[in-house]
Order: C-alpha cells, then sequence, then structure tokens
C-alpha cells in the first residue's frame, strides 16, 4: 500500500462517495477512501423506504438505490477504497492513523483530507429516563438495522420518543411489520422530522403524536412492560398529573444525532458549539488549511440530496488546494441572530468568489416572518417566508456582488411580521 495520497477521504457514505468523485472530476486522481464498515454507502444502505434523490435525481429512490448511483461512480474511476478500516486519529498536518486486518495499524499522509464522517444517534443514557435497564430499549437507527438488514424484530408492542425522522420512519416500518406502535411522543412543541413524515408515516396509519410530552418512567425487569409519559411545562419539566401508561414490549429513541467530530477535535479544528460541527469557510475548509468537512459531520442534513450537493463543493475545492496550493484566507464571521439557531458557513471570505448558498435552522415555529441577512446597517438579503420550523433546513443564495458589499460580521436574523 501507498503512504501518501493527494486526497483521503475519511468515510465512505453519500458525503464521502459524492466528494471523492467531485475531487476525481477536477483533477485530483489519487484519491484514498477509508470506510469502516463491510461496504460503501454508509447509512442509507439500511435506509430501504423511498424518497431519497427527489431534489438531485427528480425520481423516489431507496436509500440503497441512491448510494448505488455513487458507489457505481467511484469504482467507475478505480478511485482506491478500504472497507472495514477504522480510522484512529488525524493530525493537523494531515497524518491519518488507521486500523485493519489486512495492513493492522498503518499511517497515510495527504496533501488534503475530506472529513465525512457522518453523525450517530444520541442515546437514552444522554437522557436520565428513570427507571431500570431492561431489555426492548433501543435506539430507533439500531431497531432500523435489526429490521431491514438482519430481519429481527425488536418488538411487537412499541413507543417512541422523540420524532426525528428516522423515529418515524421506524413508526411506519414496524407497523408494516406487525407491531402495535400506541405513541409517539416529543418533547418540544413542534416535531424535529421532516412534514412530509409525519403525514406519511404518522398520519396515514393513525399513529398519535403527542407534542410538548416525554417519558418520565421506564417500567419492567428484565424486558420493557411499560412506560409512563407526561406532558411538560415550558421549562420541559413534567406536569404532575398529566400522565398516561402504556403497555408495551419496546422503546426507542429517536431524539437527535449528533455529528461524529471525535477526529475533528483530536486535529484540533475549531468546532461550532451550534452545529457541534466544525467551523468552515463557504468552500467548507476548516480553519485547518487543507482540511475540508461535508455531509451530517459538519451539519446535520434532513435530505441526502443536500448532503451530496454540500460534499461535492467540498471535494471541488480539495482537488483545487491539491493543484493550485492553500488560499490565503480573508475571512469574515457569519453568525446566527435572533430566532436563528445556527448558520453553515461561519466564514465568508471574498477571495473564493461565486455564490454562496446559506444554510440554517431556526429556532421555533414561525408564521408570516422575515428573514434577514445584513453587514451592520447593510440589507444583503431578505425573503418572507409563510411558514418556518426547526425539522426543515432553510437556505438562502447569497451572490457574488452582495458579498463584495461586506466589510464586517454577517448576521442572519429572523423577525416576525406585525
Amino acid at each position: 500500500m501507498k503512504n501518501y495520497y493527494d486526497i483521503v477521504v475519511i468515510g465512505g457514505g453519500p458525503a464521502g462517495l459524492a466528494a471523492a468523485i467531485a475531487a476525481y472530476d477536477n483533477g485530483a486522481k489519487d484519491i484514498l477512501i477509508l470506510e469502516r464498515e463491510e461496504r460503501l454507502g454508509g447509512i442509507l444502505n439500511q435506509c430501504i423506504h423511498n424518497g431519497f434523490g427527489l431534489t438531485r435525481f427528480k425520481e423516489s429512490l431507496s436509500g440503497p438505490e441512491y448510494a448505488a448511483r455513487f458507489v457505481d461512480g467511484v469504482l467507475a474511476r478505480n478511485i482506491e477504497v478500504f472497507t472495514q478500516t477504522t480510522v484512529l486519529s488525524l493530525t493537523k498536518d494531515k497524518k491519518i492513523t488507521a486500523i485493519n486486518t489486512e495492513y493492522g495499524v498503518f499511517t497515510v499522509e495527504a496533501k488534503a483530507v475530506i472529513l465525512a464522517m457522518g453523525c450517530r444517534e444520541r442515546s437514552r443514557g444522554a437522557l436520565n429516563v428513570a427507571g431500570s435497564r431492561p431489555a426492548g430499549v433501543y435506539s430507533a437507527g439500531t431497531a432500523q438495522k435489526y429490521v431491514n438488514i438482519k430481519g429481527y424484530m425488536p418488538g411487537k408492542s412499541v413507543v417512541i420518543l422523540g420524532s426525528g425522522d428516522i423515529g418515524l420512519i421506524m413508526a411506519r416500518r414496524m407497523t408494516l411489520e406487525g407491531a402495535k406502535v400506541h405513541a409517539v411522543c416529543e418533547i418540544m412543541p413542534y416535531s424535529s422530522g421532516l412534514k412530509r413524515n409525519i403525514a406519511q408515516c404518522l398520519d396515514d396509519f393513525n399513529i398519535p403524536l403527542y407534542l410538548n410530552h416525554t417519558i418520565t418512567r421506564i417500567e419492567g425487569d428484565k424486558r420493557v412492560t411499560g412506560v409512563v409519559i407526561s406532558e411538560v411545562d415550558k421549562d420541559k419539566k413534567p406536569i404532575s398529573g398529566t400522565e398516561m401508561h402504556f403497555d408495551c414490549d419496546t422503546v426507542l429513541f429517536s431524539v437527535g444525532l449528533i455529528p461524529e467530530n471525535e477526529l475533528t477535535k483530536g486535529a484540533e479544528i475549531e468546532l461550532s458549539p451550534r452545529t457541534r460541527g466544525a467551523v468552515v469557510y463557504q468552500n467548507r475548509e476548516t480553519l485547518v488549511s487543507g482540511v475540508f468537512a461535508c455531509g451530517n459531520v459538519l451539519q446535520v442534513h434532513d435530505l441526502v440530496d443536500f448532503v451530496s450537493e454540500e460534499s461535492e463543493l467540498a471535494g471541488v475545492y480539495a482537488a483545487k488546494y491539491v493543484l493550485e496550493g492553500a488560499i490565503e484566507h480573508d475571512g469574515v464571521e457569519v453568525v446566527n441572530g435572533s430566532n436563528i439557531g445556527y448558520v453553515v458557513p461561519q466564514r465568508l471570505d471574498k477571495n473564493i468568489g461565486g455564490n454562496v448558498k446559506l444554510f440554517f435552522r431556526v429556532t421555533n415555529t414561525f408564521r408570516d416572518c422575515t428573514i434577514t441577512v445584513k453587514c451592520g446597517d447593510t440589507v444583503l438579503l431578505q425573503r418572507k417566508k409563510k411558514i418556518v420550523v426547526p425539522g426543515e433546513m432553510e437556505t438562502l443564495l447569497l451572490t457574488e456582488a452582495k458579498i463584495a458589499q461586506t466589510n464586517g460580521k454577517i448576521e442572519v436574523v429572523l423577525e416576525e411580521n406585525v
């Protein structure tokens, strides 16, 4: 094996595949993809439902079908791939230490690194739910793998905590496999999933969604026998007297995704406390020269179509970095103002050029509102919206001409129209 590559992509899911293909097509041919699973495709391999590719391919594909298009693209370009390879560490000078059964522990160096490690599910342990530790408690993604890949049913009588997209999809999947899903409860006053998933996975199957509710107790010793859910107040504290009891043998948690950034931290790359991903410029380069980040390791996306789009951007600029050298960044900060949860990218650099798509999420459900992008007193962009929700990512296109007008910090704010 080689010890040096132009570009090393860490992660062989939809982000890593799209980035590698884009880098190759833009002139960087010496690329290595490192993937810890047996096959490429990432989480898409277990997402056998359809709905992928509507934006990108204008057709409804299953997860494996969507992934296969990019896997075929990687194979057609003869891009080198190591599967069943776990990356142990990444340094600031782009040295990667990894391990697999063929080479043992090995180190490779790269001119540029693309981080595409995806994200993991938040576990029950992060929530401090009262009760013992019986069998029958799973994250929604684990249950999805059992049902779709291994062919096992985790249980027959289910309550789901959290209304993330995987939880909504598993409510439908478990129902189709013969289980009874009693309820989906969500501690927030709004669902964190896409509206189309609420309609197709809950409404179509008459599964109730309890907003402002959470599980306050899990019952059972060796196996879950039931749960108690309670309504919560504005401080997210359970309200006494609102308890509801459900007999069940399975509890699924769909309570958020956390970008998998342990390697990023090890390389001393600055992370955003808002996204839990790296701080990046519009070309998706982190604050460490030559290290790029894309996909769910950077920000948790709703649609894989947007993951592919963002990752291609990282791939294009990683190739430019390898072929043309580093850019001397002269960037301004992009910050989230009132009612905005986060904005990506967090830095804008006029030296990079081109239009920039700003990705952001709002902090609550707002109707009849105006979103403004401004630099000091200069309004760069303004859009009126009938409704925005935290569960759906918003985007705004900032043109190169507008970026040229900036001379300081850029702020994105949302104001309700009176």
